[in-house]
C-alpha cells in the first residue's frame, strides 16, 4: 500500500469550501467524532503548505495541465472559508461546485466525498467553523494556462463522471464491512490513489462493483499497489491484523510505507479507532483479485547462495551489493519491522515500476507513528547510480529470490528522473563514487 502523493489529491475538496454560520462551542458538538472524521479525510495533507500553519493552504499539487495550490480553509472570511454556509460546504464537497458557482478541479476528490452522509457532513462543516482558528492568508492561483484554464468544460466533466449519490450500506453485508466500505470510498477517498485513472483524469470505479476498483494507479512517478486480493502484487497474501497494524504504525514485519502513504499514516490512519481499521481491513480483504490466476511467488535462495558465494557476475548484482544489501541483506529479506523485504514484495511485484525507481532515486521515509517513532529514512540514489546502473539493480530485484516481474529498462529511469524537482536533486550528495 502506497501512496502518492507529492500530488496529494486527497483533499482538495475543502480547499475551496467554506462556511458561514453561528458559532458553536466544543460542547455543541462531538469533537471527539469530528476529529475521528477530519482525521480519516486526511484534510491537513493537502491544506497546509511547507511551513504555514495548518489548514492555510499553499500546497502545490500537480496535474497534467499545469500545478494547483490548496486554498486556505480556516475560517477567515476575507482568505478562508468563513462565509460559506453548510449548504455552500456540502455542495463544494459532494457536486465539485464551490460558493461563487465555479467548478472545482477534480484534483479535489469530490467524486469519493459524495457519499458522505448528511451527519458527518454537518460534524465536518462544525469542526471547521468552531474548532480551526481563523488565520489570514491569501490563496495563490493554479498555473494552469489558459484556456487550458477556463472551469466551464468541469460541468461536462461533471456530467459524464461525477456520481453524487449518497453511500448505501448493503443489507447482505456485516455493519464492520459497511463502515469499511463507507471510510474506504468516501472520506478515506482511497480510489484517488489507489484506482486507475481514465484518459479525462477520471477515476475508472468507484466501488468494488468495478473491477478496476483499487486495481493500482499511477501518478507523478509513484505507482499506488494494488489493493485487491490479488496474491502476486496485491494484499492477498496479507492478514486482516497485518492490514490494521500497517494502518496505525506504517509497518509491517515484511513491508513499509513510503512516499506520500507515509503521510497518510502519519496524518490520517493512525489516528483512527481500533474498530475502524478493523473495518477498512475487513472490507479490503473483501475485493476480489484483479488478477484471478496471480499467484504468491514461490521462495528461491539461488539468488542468496550466489550472493554469499561472492558470486555478482548477474547484471544487476554488483550494484545491489554496493547499494542494497546493507539494509535489505543478501536474501532481499530486510530486517523485520526495521527495513522492508525486498523479496516477495507486493510493490516490487507490480507491472508498473514506477514507486520502485522512484524510491531508488529519490529516497523515501517511513511514518513517524505514536507506535513507531524512529522514522528511518532511505536516501536517495539518483547521485550515485546513473539510469543504466539503476535499471540493471532494479531488473535484479525483481527477478531475485522468487520475484518474478518485467524488466526495467534504462529509458523507465529516465522518464522518472526528469520528474524529479531540481531542487530535490540539489539535496543529495554531489560526489560520485
Amino acid at each position: 500500500m502506497s501512496t502518492q502523493r507529492n500530488t496529494r489529491f486527497a483533499l482538495l475538496p475543502l480547499a475551496l469550501l467554506a462556511a458561514s454560520v453561528q458559532a458553536q462551542s466544543a460542547s455543541d458538538i462531538n469533537l471527539d467524532n469530528a476529529k475521528a472524521l477530519v482525521a480519516a479525510g486526511d484534510c491537513v495533507a493537502c491544506h497546509t503548505g511547507p511551513g504555514a500553519k495548518p489548514f492555510t493552504g499553499g500546497l502545490k499539487m500537480s496535474t497534467p495541465i499545469g500545478a494547483i495550490y490548496s486554498t486556505n480553509i480556516t475560517p477567515d472570511k476575507e482568505t478562508g472559508i468563513g462565509d460559506y454556509s453548510y449548504e455552500d460546504f456540502a455542495r463544494a464537497l459532494r457536486d465539485g461546485v464551490a460558493k461563487d458557482g465555479h467548478n472545482l478541479y477534480p484534483a479535489m476528490p469530490y467524486t469519493s466525498f459524495a457519499k458522505i452522509n448528511d451527519d458527518d457532513m454537518h460534524l465536518l462543516y462544525d469542526y471547521f467553523m468552531t474548532q480551526v482558528a481563523p488565520v489570514k492568508q491569501a490563496n495563490r492561483d493554479s498555473d494552469i494556462p489558459w484556456p487550458l484554464s477556463i472551469r466551464w468544460p468541469l460541468a461536462v466533466w461533471n456530467m459524464m463522471f461525477q456520481d453524487d449519490s449518497r453511500f448505501t450500506p448493503d443489507p447482505k453485508r456485516s455493519e464492520e464491512w459497511n463502515r469499511g466500505a463507507y471510510l474506504v470510498q468516501g472520506l478515506g477517498h482511497c480510489g484517488t490513489c489507489h484506482t486507475p485513472r481514465g484518459i479525462a483524469f477520471q477515476e475508472k470505479a468507484s466501488d468494488q462493483h468495478d473491477p478496476a476498483f483499487l486495481t493500482g494507479g499511477t501518478l507523478e512517478g509513484w505507482h499506488a499497489p494494488d489493493l485487491t486480493s490479488n496474491m502476486k502484487s496485491g494484499i492477498g497474501r496479507w492478514s486482516v491484523d497485518e492490514i490494521e497494524q500497517f494502518l496505525k504504525t506504517g509497518q509491517t514485519a515484511h513491508s513499509a510505507a513510503f512516499g506520500s502513504m507515509t503521510e497518510v499514516i502519519e496524518n490520517s490512519t493512525q489516528h483512527l479507532s481500533s474498530a475502524d481499521l478493523k473495518a477498512i481491513a475487513v472490507y479490503l480483504r473483501s475485493l476480489k483479485s484483479s488478477e484471478a490466476e496471480a499467484a504468491a511467488p514461490k521462495a528461491s535462495d539461488a539468488t542468496t547462495a550466489a550472493l554469499i558465494k561472492g558470486d555478482v557476475s548477474r547484471p544487476g548484482a554488483q550494484e545491489y551489493v554496493d547499494n542494497c544489501s546493507a539494509c535489505h541483506g543478501l536474501s532481499g529479506k530486510g530486517y523485520a519491522n526495521t527495513f522492508p523485504a525486498l523479496a516477495h514484495n507486493p510493490v516490487l511485484l507490480s507491472d508498473d515500476p514506477s514507486s520502485l525507481i522512484s524510491i531508488t532515486l529519490r529516497g523515501s521515509k517511513m511514518a513517524v507513528t505514536q507506535d513507531k517513532v524512529t522514522g528511518l529514512t532511505m536516501p536517495g540514489f539518483a547521485w550515485r547510480l546513473d539510469d543504466a546502473q539503476a535499471a540493471r539493480v532494479l531488473t535484479f530485484i525483481r527477478s531475485s529470490w522468487g520475484n518474478d516481474a518485467p524488466k526495467v529498462d534504462a529509458s523507465d529511469v529516465s522518464a522518472i528522473r526528469k520528474e524529479i524537482p531540481d531542487e530535490e536533486l540539489k539535496q543529495q550528495p554531489s560526489l560520485k563514487p
